[in-house]
């Protein structure tokens, strides 16, 4: 049996694994460039840029009433506990979606007061 012997690489196995490593890469880059719990915040005239720092408590309240700390889904019953694990003097913003309840932010507001925290941002689009 004679060995045949290949003059040129085939290489459209080569492109077709490419597009598919493409598509890959630039579906999860979109999902990772956000980086934000998607809300539709409220216009505000004076708002100005914001940039989160690692340490800074983000509260985002979503119009279905869910609420997050961090990214992270918190339930209503155990809010006041993992607030409290912060210090009195970190930064935390509040993301509220113009459609939640007014109530749960009330809650939050009254939450933060009730327990002496001082920076309170709130956090709105410019538009």
């Amino acid at each position: 049996m004679k060995i045949k012997k290949y003059d040129s690489i085939n290489v459209v196995p080569f492109i077709d694994i490419m597009l598919v490593l493409l598509v890959i890469v630039l579906t999860t880059a979109s999902f990772v460039a956000k980086g934000l719990i998607p809300i539709d915040l409220s216009n505000a005239q004076s708002s100005t840029k914001y940039k989160p720092k690692k340490k800074d408590l983000i509260i985002t309240i979503k119009d279905s009433g869910d609420i997050y700390l961090n990214k992270e889904k918190i339930s209503n019953s155990i809010i006041k506990d993992e607030i409290l694990k912060y210090k009195k003097d970190t930064i935390i913003s509040i993301n509220c979606d113009k459609n939640a309840k007014f109530d749960k932010f009330v809650k939050i507001l009254d939450i933060l007061k009730q327990n002496s925290y001082k920076n309170i941002g709130i956090i709105t689009k410019n538009e």
